[in-house]
């Protein structure tokens, strides 16, 4: 048999073996009915007793449409009257310790979801930074140029988190990837999502995206909507 017909024959036995190789490999991911295997994760349903609302719940109404923020380029900054700005990778803030709450969020436009919210303490990354002590107020701001802000106080004493997961899940685009503001118990509106810079400050006068539009600046979800 001429070289080159031998050349062409093995060539072909070994792009069947790598079919065959590849087809057995797509087999484990197969049921036992031949249908592919459901691999992606379910929300969590129920938590301590209480069933939770869902991500298909919320209702899109940012500034400037969801945002896609690419974790590989993320980073997240503190800085303003501290002693030691500093920011963070995403991979970064991943390796931090996380918590659990389970909060409701009431939205101004008359509708609420109750989901487990899982990410870092902001106490926490605050204490990395040491905010000084005439500092008064935390101003948050999204990749979308949207702003609000919450006294420092409030935060430390109900120990707020930075959710990064929502019902077992990672936090999807539209509920803010890489990261949500959890502010329980305040208006929507102060939920900021898309997270990228944090600044203390100790103008307790500022006023973000809606709250210069006329909503009110304490944000309490029991109080009034507007005004103060």
């Amino acid at each position: 048999m001429p070289k080159t017909t031998k050349r062409y024959g093995l060539v072909l036995v070994l792009v069947l073996i790598a079919v065959a190789t590849w087809l057995a490999f797509l087999s484990l991911g197969q049921g036992e009915a031949g249908d592919p295997m459901d691999v992606q994760h379910v929300e969590i349903q129920e938590y301590q007793g209480e069933k939770l609302g869902s991500i298909e719940d919320f209702r899109e109404n940012s500034i400037r449409g969801v945002q896609y923020l690419d974790p590989d380029d993320y980073r997240l900054a503190i800085d303003g009257r501290v002693a030691m700005p500093a920011s963070w990778s995403y991979a970064e803030l991943q390796e931090m310790d996380h918590i659990g709450k389970l909060v409701t969020i009431n939205c101004v436009e008359g509708w609420s979801v109750k989901v487990l919210w899982e990410g870092i303490a902001l106490p926490d990354l605050l204490a990395e930074v040491q905010p000084a002590e005439d500092a008064t107020t935390v101003i948050f701001y999204a990749s979308d140029g949207y702003t609000t802000s919450l006294p420092l106080d409030f935060i430390m004493d109900r120990n707020l988190i930075l959710a990064d997961r929502i019902n077992g899940l990672p936090l999807p685009p539209a509920n803010g990837f890489p990261f949500q503001l959890v502010a329980e118990d305040k208006w929507g509106y102060k939920w900021i999502r898309w997270i990228t810079r944090i600044e203390l400050t100790d103008q307790s006068e500022f006023r973000g995206f809606w709250e210069s539009r006329g909503y009110s600046n304490d944000g309490d979800a029991d109080g009034p909507k507007f005004g103060d």
